[in-house]
């Protein structure tokens, strides 16, 4: 794909899509020429952004995003007020919101799906004025995505899962305090986690029973922990059965307060920041996604 736009202006039940692509990944530019493929042997009117986003969206009726985890968490902040419905097609290293909408599919039945689905709303995160749909990850797991930034990254979880690895002996808890609507806590702990959607990191099922059309966020605390044992419970986490263990305290809210007496690590939808204080809300039914 050489040409920054390339529009076929075909009508087909009055769609008019935007596809968007992540023009930095290989993956995202070959499915995107996959799915402008097949909406062109329907006569689907549609155009297929890459090194530039569109300004507007007059006569647009969705949009199509090819891309990872990141790609999607840019698009939301970027167009903080669409309203329009949308789809993410996997093209990224972390494809896990896709995986929460999709399952394992392929390219043409999604774009079959998609284009026979009608519009659900669906929630979003709001953290220090960023949004997110997976979910935030303090401490701990923000350390690993700090220490990812500027690495080249592996399909699916390999890089994460090394530099998980790396970390797991190393990360010094911290004292903090978490407090929601009816719940407070102030203790050491390891990582907090606080979801929207079921798992990141490339396949981690951090909060296995997180529901996007809810209205609620899944805070799940992991406390003070050996290092060895953090090495023993990684794939009892990796897999969501984690919940029950004595050292994890979850819980619901429509909102969470998480203070610490100093600088934390953080990621939103795996994009590095850090803060002392994190606010964070639900927004109830704040996107439509065709899925």
């Amino acid at each position: 794909m050489t040409l920054n736009s390339v529009t076929f202006s075909m009508p087909f039940e009055e769609k008019n899509i935007s596809l968007l692509v992540n023009p930095l990944h290989p993956c995202a530019l070959r499915v995107a020429d996959e799915i402008a493929l097949l909406l062109k042997e329907k006569a689907i009117a549609h155009t297929v952004f890459t090194t530039e986003w569109p300004q507007n969206w007059v006569d647009v009726t969705e949009a199509w995003i090819v891309g990872g985890d990141g790609t999607l968490h840019y698009f939301i902040n970027r167009y903080r007020q669409f309203d329009l419905p949308m789809a993410i097609f996997r093209g990224g290293t972390g494809n896990d919101f896709h995986w929460l909408l999709y399952g394992e599919i392929s390219v043409a039945q999604q774009v079959e799906q998609v284009l026979a689905a009608t519009p659900r709303p669906v929630d979003a995160g709001l953290c220090n004025n960023r949004l997110f749909l997976n979910g935030v990850g303090i401490g701990f797991d923000g350390k690993v995505v700090q220490d990812l930034v500027g690495k080249k990254k592996k399909a699916g979880k390999t890089t994460y899962l090394l530099t998980v690895l790396k970390n797991l002996f190393t990360y010094q808890e911290f004292l903090c305090s978490v407090n929601t609507e009816r719940f407070h806590w102030g203790k050491k702990c390891f990582m907090i986690s606080v979801a929207n959607g079921r798992r990141y990191g490339g396949g981690f099922q951090v909060s296995p029973q997180s529901l996007v059309n809810d209205g609620l966020l899944d805070t799940n605390i992991v406390g003070s922990l050996h290092p060895f044992l953090r090495l023993k419970y990684l794939p009892v986490i990796e897999k969501g059965k984690h919940l029950n263990l004595p050292f994890i305290t979850y819980v619901k809210s429509s909102m969470v307060i998480v203070k610490g007496l100093k600088e934390l690590p953080a990621h939103a939808d795996g994009e590095a920041f850090a803060a002392t204080e994190f606010n964070i809300e639900c927004l109830p039914a704040r996107f439509l996604f065709l899925y």
